[in-house]
């Protein structure tokens, strides 16, 4: 059972599934080889997760065979376990172990002894920012603490096969960053890896990909031929007004094969670019939206995933909009008014800072992004204003109402959907949408009315009696909002409401939150996507419970006007870091997407530099261009700039 360099490690043949008459995977096959990195990327009940759990040993398959690491499953499945390790996406730790404690528990059922896990246990805390918190007990973390920290654990010992389901959901950029190169270094060793992520930029990073939809593989293959095989145009059309650019060529360009937002820019799916491009100038012209730039680009994969599912795919049809009875709505703020105005916002626990002084005012129908590193105090400072967390210090008014003396009001006039989507699992959707209802006083007529809009926008019909824990994560992150919208407040709070939703999801999403805001609700939501982040009319940056930035998007960027960066695109991106950086000239070099950032101190200096070292390594196709910083360059830079003021990120 050993696998070399190159070797099949993973093997699958028509691997299938059923549950009942559901067939979960059909007619799966595709082979890992030693030291290949091979993502899986699919919407929502695609049967992703389930693939994973078969090449773990965890389910028996219905049909097909595998072999793992040279064991054949389901028959040596017991065999299979001393040489992988998988991370699912339910936590496998233990709440009430400290987080030095249960990386020592998995480090001994590893078997991986005190010596050698000492230098990869400081390794694997420098990447995630977790030093700070080893004796802090797993079930008092923040969720994406909890992910980073079930990353250590699973990565504490060097396996010949690693399955990472959705691995870095919830978890912060700058953590994402570092634990691609975790990764690397790991295939560097000989690792196999088979992973499924939501962060269509990762699965830019794999060797190989696969897209799954209803249990079947569309298409595998390198990014770059996933990408060629897309047979439409698309165009790129930049802005400062995307959202209404966006509405405006829905409306007005109905042959267009899709419209779509993709952080700053609209992206126009069509067959024919430059007369589409003539059309797209015209109408926004007409419109007074002046588009700064139309140009046509070559696809990225998340481009590829939503043309490929959104036609087929059960969970992309038409929803209902997020209110459909202005008659019965409750009464909104005036514009310009304060939804949320609080002022030295402070939040401990022991001696632990959580929250520092924070200070901020939301006026009423804004989309007000919260942005921060895991572990930042974004989830603690939401539970203040919702009144459910007693500030240690300051105060102010939430839906005018005072968040220390009136925690019940403010409960009655806010909705807030937690991280974990706020659904009881053992309910079902008939009976979870009962029972917030009963809460907010919903009943008879006006609850039937109320349930019947919430099923329809979930996409639930012929769901009601199912369990919310069968669902995907698509249904049920709009089954969690229905609920917490059902009583029509004008505030409603979002923790991280799309993490680990699939790109097509998000987008469907985020139509219900602009539909909510363009009546006058405030919306307070927080992420770790920075194109949602592009989405918020302001955004503000908190680290280690202290806001450090706030504006408007476009705003943020302008704070990196002094800094220039250049993107690389070329094949294994990976493999020219540690090089790269050590050039003089280059400040930084992080992953990006299928390339590189590179913040340079002169641009044409280290292009010409750039270009020497691609041609040394035999990368003479290699592009390199000056581009804007987008809002993840922001975000790192800001975190940087505040690390080099006040000390190590350590």
């Amino acid at each position: 059972m050993t696998t070399g360099p190159g070797d099949e490690a993973i093997r699958v043949d028509g691997l299938a599934k059923s549950f009942g008459t559901h067939a979960a995977v059909a007619d799966i096959s595709l082979t890992v080889r030693s030291g290949e990195i091979y993502g899986l990327v699919g919407p929502d009940g695609a049967g992703k997760t389930t693939t994973l759990r078969m090449l773990a040993g965890l389910l028996d398959p219905s049909g097909g065979s595998a072999r793992v690491a040279g064991a054949r499953l389901p028959a040596q499945s017991s065999a299979v376990k001393d040489h992988l390790a998988y991370m699912s996406q339910r936590f496998g730790l233990y709440p009430d172990l400290t987080v030095d404690e249960n990386i020592n528990f998995y480090a001994d059922l590893y078997g991986v002894s005190r010596k050698d896990r000492t230098a990869r246990l400081e390794d694997l805390l420098d990447f995630s920012n977790m030093r700070p918190f080893r004796g802090r007990l797993a079930g008092n973390l923040s969720g994406g603490m909890r992910q980073k920290l079930q990353l250590i654990c699973a990565l504490i010992h060097t396996p010949r096969v690693l399955l990472l389901d959705e691995p870095t959901n919830g978890v912060d950029p700058v953590s994402r960053r570092d634990f691609w190169k975790i990764l690397y270094r790991m295939l560097k060793k000989g690792v196999a890896i088979l992973v499924t992520t939501a962060y269509l930029d990762e699965a830019e990073r794999c060797n190989r990909i696969g897209l799954m939809d209803h249990g079947r593989l569309l298409t595998q293959g390198t990014p770059e031929e996933i990408r060629q095989s897309m047979p439409l145009h698309i165009l790129s059309v930049k802005g400062e007004r995307t959202r209404q650019i966006a509405r405006e060529l829905r409306q007005r360009l109905p042959d267009a094969q899709r419209v779509e937002l993709f952080g700053d820019t609209v992206h126009v799916v069509c067959s024919d670019a430059p007369s589409t491009a003539d059309r797209v100038q015209r109408i926004l012209d007409r419109a007074g939206l002046q588009p700064a730039a139309i140009r046509r680009i070559p696809p990225s994969l998340e481009d590829v995933f939503v043309n490929a599912v959104a036609p087929t795919g059960g969970d992309t049809a038409s929803l209902p909009a997020a209110e459909t009875d202005p008659a019965a709505e409750a009464r909104l703020p005036e514009s310009g008014t304060a939804a949320v105005d609080v002022e030295g916002l402070t939040r401990r626990f022991g001696d632990f800072v959580a929250v520092d002084r924070i200070r901020l005012s939301v006026p009423a129908g804004e989309i007000f992004g919260f942005l921060g590193p895991n572990g930042a105090g974004k989830s603690t400072t939401i539970r203040m204003l919702c009144g459910l967390l007693s500030p240690s210090d300051g105060g102010g008014r939430v839906a005018g109402c005072d968040i220390i003396g009136q925690a019940e009001a403010i409960k009655q006039r806010i909705g807030y959907m937690s991280q974990k989507f706020s659904l009881y699992d053992d309910l079902t959707v008939s009976e979870n949408i009962d029972f917030y209802g009963g809460i907010y006083g919903l009943t008879g007529r006006a609850l039937s009315r109320r349930k019947n809009w919430a099923v329809r926008m979930a996409g639930l019909d012929g769901r009601e009696n199912q369990a919310a824990r069968l669902l995907a994560g698509g249904w049920k992150q709009r089954l969690a909002l229905a609920c917490a919208i059902l009583h029509r407040p004008p505030i409603v709070f979002l923790d991280e409401p799309t993490s680990g939703v699939d790109p097509l999801s998000r987008r469907r999403f985020w139509d219900l939150i602009y539909d909510m805001a363009g009546r006058g609700r405030t919306v307070f939501v927080t992420t770790h996507y920075m194109e949602e982040a592009e989405y918020c009319d302001r955004v503000a940056l908190i680290y280690r419970g202290r806001m450090i930035a706030l504006g408007t998007p476009r705003e943020l960027k302008q704070r990196l006007t002094g800094e220039t960066i250049l993107d690389l695109r070329c094949p294994r991106p990976q493999d020219l870091l540690e090089g790269l950086a050590a050039l003089k000239g280059i400040r930084d070099v992080a992953l990006f997407g299928a390339g590189l950032h590179l913040k340079v101190d002169d641009a044409d200096a280290a292009r010409n530099k750039i270009r020497r070292y691609t041609d040394a390594m035999g990368l003479p196709h290699a592009t390199v261009e000056t581009v804007d910083p987008a809002m993840e360059d922001v975000f790192v830079s800001l975190i940087e700039r505040e690390d080099r003021q006040n000390g190590s990120r350590k």
